[in-house]
């Protein structure tokens, strides 16, 4: 059985606030066996993160989080950089094509993106999981509801931290029957359903300076 963190960002994320090095040691601190960084519409950062990640005693998935037409989407253990902007089926299909898998993030947290604001359910099952475990969460309802729809489409079960600060990574963690230390071993039983989660809110003290963080970075953009 391995602990994996799935859904993190790094400072090439609009709103990431950490380096790449500074995940990995967090997930190696945190105990996980393999950390994805998942930025916004980037690649590069992730695929170097899985390069090094063996370094931290790791095993790296390189992946990025695709804003689709309909919302957020995961693409896992890819290895080319997807477009945004497309409808969520031809991403899903593009993420495929790259030799990943894809996990739909958040998808009843309209506020987040999430894609079922903007997709019919049965939709849903063009991707290979659901994200049924996010540590962002307010109530839980969101997340209840997403488990709900993952067990009713009989769909694999994936947990993330959506890290946008080093301290939260590892809050959430998919454990995944494997005992083969690979990413391809990893993104094989995530598709076969072979996965619980694990997951703890993420403290409210650092949901705000994350979001007192990212609010500091954006706006310097705008003045850049």
């Amino acid at each position: 059985m391995l602990a994996v963190e799935l859904h993190t960002h790094s400072v090439h994320s609009y709103d990431g606030q950490n380096t790449v090095e500074e995940l990995l040691e967090a997930a190696r601190a945190a105990d996980l066996d393999g950390l994805a960084i998942t930025d916004h519409n980037e690649f590069a950062p992730s695929r170097r993160a899985a390069d090094r990640a063996e370094e931290y005693g790791l095993v790296g998935i390189a992946g990025m989080e695709i804003s689709t037409a309909a919302g957020d989407l995961l693409g896992l253990g890819i290895d080319r950089r997807i477009e945004c902007g497309l409808g969520f089926r031809e991403t899903v299909a593009r993420v495929h094509e790259a030799g990943g898998i894809a996990v739909v993030p958040h998808p009843f947290q309209e506020l987040r993106k999430g894609v079922l604001g903007a997709i019919p359910r049965e939709e849903i099952t063009a991707a290979d999981a659901i994200e049924v475990y996010n540590s962002r969460l307010l109530t839980g309802r969101a997340n209840r509801q997403a488990d709900q729809l993952a067990e009713a489409y009989g769909m694999s079960k994936t947990a993330g931290s959506d890290a946008h600060i080093a301290e939260m990574v590892g809050q959430a963690r998919t454990l995944v029957k494997t005992d083969e230390r690979t990413s391809e071993s990893i993104l094989d039983a995530i598709r076969d359903g072979r996965t619980t989660v694990q997951g703890r809110r993420t403290p409210y003290r650092i949901t705000l300076r994350q979001a007192a963080g990212s609010a500091t970075r954006q706006a310097r953009k705008r003045f850049e």
